[in-house]
């Protein structure tokens, strides 16, 4: 006899605490300016989340020069280069940052490792916004590694003085095999402070790792453009685990279900519960009624709007 139908919920999962504060930041933004209200790329990587502002007059922009002068601009989560910055200071624009504070601490140790004029190494996905914005922060220092034949094919002398930082959203195990070739391969070489990967990417990959081994199938919620979804994906097919990324409950695939007992399902940092909860009803539908929680941390970390924002609340 088979086991019984349940789903497991990998927690923590869904909104970050970088998350909620760039969609605060929008609704306070609301609030305070009205619309049109400009966002340059997408505010964070979940198109449910970017429609539903769209909806409410958000525009969203792939560039800074399509906001007309002197309107509000808001900085998506992800951050920008110091030239973008320079870029909207020339059109007037009435900036608003949502950067993560986790990506603005990645952009001041680059910083610091261009005044120490020290080759930066920048563990991510080229083309990522996140990584493009931490590359205009010294960009002729610096170069992107992507995979592990990246750091090995690396062509700078052992004793080159070099740092090294990571895209916050990445596999943790990913990055460490990567940051052991560097380690190999360098002899004055330098690392973050603390771990670039944000403590949201980590607490989700721990969840899913935690829930893989009792799972028949691993489904994530999450965008086809979220970085640290995708990775939840491949961490749990690392482990032998069947997983699919499902962007909303309308690309749920019934077959995936044959011959499954038990359904892992999380969600990454920038997709909003509602989603997970159209899928745990879909999966109800099947006899997969059953709910277990399998909590591997808990987050109570907040950050704050920008003062101004909560300011301007507060005065209305």
């Amino acid at each position: 006899m088979g086991r019984k139908k349940k789903v497991i919920l990998a927690e923590p999962r869904s909104f970050c605490a970088g998350v909620r504060r760039a969609i605060s930041i929008i609704e306070l933004a609301l609030e305070r300016h009205g619309t049109p209200l400009y966002v340059r790329k997408e505010i964070v990587h979940n198109h449910y989340v970017v429609r539903q502002l769209e909806r409410r007059g958000v525009i969203f922009v792939d560039s800074e020069d399509e906001v007309p002068e002197g309107a509000v601009c808001v900085f998506s989560a992800h951050g920008v280069s110091p030239q973008v910055r320079s870029n909207a200071q020339a059109r007037q624009l009435d900036v608003i940052d949502a950067t993560c504070p986790l990506v603005s601490k990645v952009h001041q140790q680059a910083r610091r490792f261009a005044r120490e004029e020290r080759t930066l190494l920048l563990v991510g996905h080229a083309g990522h916004e996140e990584v493009e914005g931490t590359f205009g922060h010294a960009p002729d220092r610096t170069l992107i590694v992507e995979t592990v034949a990246d750091a090995e094919l690396l062509d700078l002398p052992a004793d080159t003085p070099v740092g090294y930082l990571t895209q916050t959203t990445l596999s943790v195990d990913e990055t460490r095999d990567i940051i052991d070739v560097l380690r190999s391969k360098f002899t004055d070489l330098q690392g973050p402070g603390t771990d670039d990967i944000c403590f949201a990417s980590q607490n989700r990959q721990d969840a899913v790792k935690a829930v893989v081994p009792e799972s028949d199938l691993f489904l994530v919620v999450g965008s086809r453009n979220s970085s640290n979804s995708l990775r939840m994906v491949e961490v749990a097919e690392r482990l032998g685990v069947t997983s699919y990324l499902v962007p909303d409950v309308t690309e749920f695939d019934e077959s995936w279900l044959e011959g499954v007992s038990v359904v892992g399902v999380s969600a990454g940092a920038s997709a909003p519960e509602i989603l997970v909860d159209q899928l745990i009803e879909r999966l109800a539908d099947f006899g997969y009624s059953d709910i277990e929680i399998e909590q591997v941390a808990q987050e109570d970390v907040v950050f704050h709007p920008p003062a101004r924002l909560i300011q301007g609340a507060n005065a209305g």
